[in-house]
Order: structure tokens, then sequence, then C-alpha cells
């Protein structure tokens, strides 16, 4: 049951404002993410079901546990439960599109001459994004898993990038899914029991996509720059100066003439100077002049 909150005046008062204080900093310390007071119903609605898994009375003695000796595993739990992991198939379409159009033919001839192709979903979530991904790159360049052709798709959240793994979604989830997409890539299956329909991701795309943990705060152990990135509706969540810190991230982890995807809420904002050039809707492609380019 989720815990009656006491507010005061429109505020979160007494010791509900003291847990959602403890939450909120720990959230913010280790995944970056910046939760206003108002949202405060919502954080311990999420918490509710990790106070009944460990047994705890309240939102106080959860905050016990978490800072005590025994919670940093407790951290991870806490990170995956407040974390939103909204998204769907082919979300802002226009991205996919000018993928297609725009970004892969000439990546699809850099792979047929032997060179290394590498996208970066960031962010991924249960898997929506990258496997939207590898169906527009595998439509555009069948033989793509022949080549040198990877997608890495990363999140914070160990739980979800497991759903993520397996491919198996709710018949529901693939109706934003193009007809021939879905007759190409989905095959049917059954829940454990045999009781509900779903749907799941079939080999050929799972042949491409490789899923790992990733904070964005933390180090990034990737040892060579991408062709793309998408990183969408996830900066969104984080503090200006955490986002500053960020923007030089990606344009480093970007090749020359790389392309970067954000969120419809997201933009490069007007202080970054960098090599990143807007091209289309959220879309920035890295510019180095010729006489300055390094090598991918």
């Amino acid at each position: 049951m989720t815990p009656a909150l006491t507010i005061t005046n429109g505020e979160l008062a007494g010791k509900d404002r003291r847990h959602f204080d403890v939450i909120s900093t720990i959230a913010r310390s280790e995944a970056g993410l910046v939760i206003p007071p108002e949202k405060a119903p919502m954080v311990f609605a999420r918490l509710a079901k990790r106070l009944r898994s460990l047994g705890l009375s309240d939102a106080g003695a959860y905050c016990e546990f978490i800072t005590g000796p025994d919670g940093d595993r407790e951290r991870r739990h806490l990170i995956s439960a407040l974390t939103t992991n909204v998204t769907s198939f082919f979300r802002e379409m226009h991205h996919f599109e000018y993928l297609k159009a725009q970004v892969l033919p000439e990546l699809q001839r850099r792979a047929r001459r032997g060179e290394r192709i590498r996208i970066w979903s960031a962010g991924c979530s249960n898997g929506s994004e990258p496997y939207s991904i590898a169906m527009t790159v595998l439509d555009a360049f069948p033989d793509a898993a022949e080549h040198d052709v990877r997608i890495l798709a990363t999140d914070i959240d160990s739980q979800i990038l497991e759903t993520a793994r397996k491919g198996h979604f709710e018949e529901d989830r693939f109706e934003p899914i193009p007809t021939a997409y879905r007759m190409r890539f989905l095959k049917s299956c059954a829940d454990a029991d045999g009781t509900a329909k779903r749907l799941q991701i079939t080999d050929e795309l799972r042949r491409i996509v490789r899923f790992r943990e990733l904070n964005l705060l933390g180090d990034w152990p990737m040892r060579h720059p991408f062709d793309v990135i998408f990183c969408r509706n996830v900066v969104i969540y984080f503090d200006q100066e955490t986002q500053e810190r960020l923007w030089p991230r990606f344009e480093a982890a970007c090749k020359p003439s790389a392309h970067l995807f954000l969120g419809h809420s997201e933009r490069l904002p007007p202080a970054f100077h960098g090599t990143l050039r807007p091209v289309a809707t959220t879309t920035y492609r890295r510019h180095i002049p010729s006489n300055c380019a390094t090598p991918a």
C-alpha cells in the first residue's frame, strides 16, 4: 500500500519531506535523476513494492536501510524503480526515416568496404529503440550481420535489460511497427504457462544487437567512436550541470560526420560550441573541417 503523505500549504511536510530528500539525493548522485518534490507521490508509489519485498514497514525504515552498510545493492533497485522506462517501437518515426534515407546508404557502402560500423542506443530501456534501429538497418542493408555492423544498447537498469535481451513483448506493443517489418522480424510465442499470446524478436535482429549495463554518469568503456548515437528522452531528466558535462562526452564518442539523435524535448544548448551541427529535427551531425579531421 502506498503511504499517505503529509502535505502542508501544497508542500511535503515533516518526515515525508525528509524521506523524500534522502531518496531524491541518492537518485541524483547515483544516476543524475532530478526529481522535484511534486513527484513525491509517484516516488513513494513506485517504492511500495520494494518495501513489501524487503519486509519494511514504511519509508523511514527504507531510508535507514538504503543509507546503511548493506544499502549499496538496494540502490540499484531504487534506480530501477524510479526509471521511467516508457518507450515504444519507432517512437519519433522521423528519426528512423532520416536514418534510412540520409545515413544508412553511406554506412552500407563503408561496411561493404570492410569498415567497422557501430550504432549506440543510450538509455535503451526495454529494447524498443535498438530493435527499431535494427529493423531499419536490416531493411536497408539485409546482409548487415555478415559485415562488421553492430548496435550497442545500454541502460542503467539491469532488470529492464533482461527484458530487452529476451525480446518478448505483449502483442499490442508492436502496433507502431510497419506491417512489412512485423511480418519479417517478429514471430509468435506464448508465456510459460501458454495462456498469453506474445510476440518475439527474431534471431535476425538479435544477431546485430548487444545489450550492456551502463551508467551515463560513470565511465564509458567503449574503445571506439560511433557512427550513430541515439540518446533520446534521457538527458532531459538530468539537471543542467549534468547535461553540460554529457554533451562534450557524446561529441567525443562520435566519429567525424557521425549523427546524434536526441528526444523531442531535447536540444543542444546555444552555449555549446562543439562540432555537432543541427541537420534535422533534434538530429545533429558532427562536422570537422577536412584540414582538422582526425582518424576514426
